[in-house]
């Protein structure tokens, strides 16, 4: 008998275990993800100009990198140079100048700038931070005649790469 009243009491111990209550809950995870861009560009260097030689070509790549589905635009400056303007970029070497331009193809047709005066920009979408779109920029130095009565020395001008997103 003892051992029907331990067993019954074990059950009853066991019983009360099982039936005991919960309650739950839910809560909400968020997060605002920010859409953002960042940029580099590599150098322009022309190659050595001899007046009456030819004209001359070089390029530059600008890296944007934007967030996924980000779409964003590229513009240049007429660069730092005085004088200098989007229908004719100037480089400096003291106060002497040397005229070229950026355009956006290599057909040369399609002045590189900021969408103002007949200049064009270039659009594109981000693939992810991690994955860099690559945007060509073709320079081209003339063999003008004002370039082939410019005096030798080392010419540089300085364009500022603005990506709005």
């Amino acid at each position: 008998m003892i051992n029907r009243l331990v067993a019954a009491a074990l059950a009853s111990l066991i019983a009360g275990a099982a039936s005991a209550a919960t309650a739950t809950t839910t809560f909400a995870v968020t997060a605002n993800l920010q859409s953002t861009c960042s940029t580099s560009a590599t150098a322009l260097a022309f190659p050595a100009y001899t007046p009456g030689g030819g004209a001359k070509t070089a390029n530059s790549t600008i890296s944007v990198r934007c967030t996924k589905n980000t779409a964003y635009t590229v513009a240049l400056n007429a660069g730092t140079t005085t004088g200098g303007a989007f229908a004719q970029r100037l480089m400096a070497s003291g106060a002497n100048t040397l005229q070229y331009n950026l355009y956006t193809s290599a057909a040369f047709s399609s002045i590189f700038g900021d969408g103002t005066a007949s200049t064009a920009t270039s659009a594109g979408t981000g693939a992810g931070i991690g994955t860099a779109n690559a945007v060509t920029v073709y320079g081209n130095l003339p063999d003008s005649a004002t370039n082939q009565a410019a005096v030798p020395g080392n010419y540089t001008d300085t364009i500022t790469v603005t990506v709005t997103y």
